[in-house]
């Protein structure tokens, strides 16, 4: 038998969840039998979902946001929290977006500052903002 006709066996047998699930046996599973409980992911496996999800977190950005008064400093500020809240939550900052679009970057910032989500991640939220503020990396 090839790999590839026990991967398709595999398949068949396990069924494709894209959520997380418990197994029969109890483990937290996901994908095509993945059992998170004792495999969990790795690093590299981790740095390519990583990737998967900042380029699609950006894309959103691109379709949704008018981005032309943007430099690339600024469009990381929105990808990164387009990544930490979804692209839904990063939309409910209508005034910040709004001032962004405009090149307000000083108002954008302030916006930021003055949000929930601002008071559940501080240290993220202070450094988004002196990045959407300056438009220089923040490190």
């Amino acid at each position: 038998m090839s790999i590839m006709n026990t991967v398709e066996q595999i398949k068949k047998h396990e069924g494709y969840r894209r959520f997380p699930y418990y197994c029969t046996g109890g483990r937290l599973t996901i994908g095509y039998g993945r059992n998170i409980d004792s495999k969990g992911v790795d690093k590299e496996e981790a740095e390519y979902l990583l990737a998967q999800d900042i380029k699609n977190a950006l894309a959103g950005v691109k379709r949704r946001i008018d981005i032309s008064h943007c430099n690339e400093a600024r469009i990381a500020v929105l990808t990164n929290m387009a990544f930490n809240i979804g692209l839904q939550g990063l939309m409910g900052f209508k005034r910040m977006l709004e001032h962004v679009q405009q090149g307000e970057f000083e108002s954008a910032a302030v916006e930021m500052l003055d949000s929930r989500w601002a008071n559940q991640v501080p240290s993220r939220a202070q450094e988004l903002a002196q990045q959407m503020l300056s438009g220089e990396w923040q490190s």
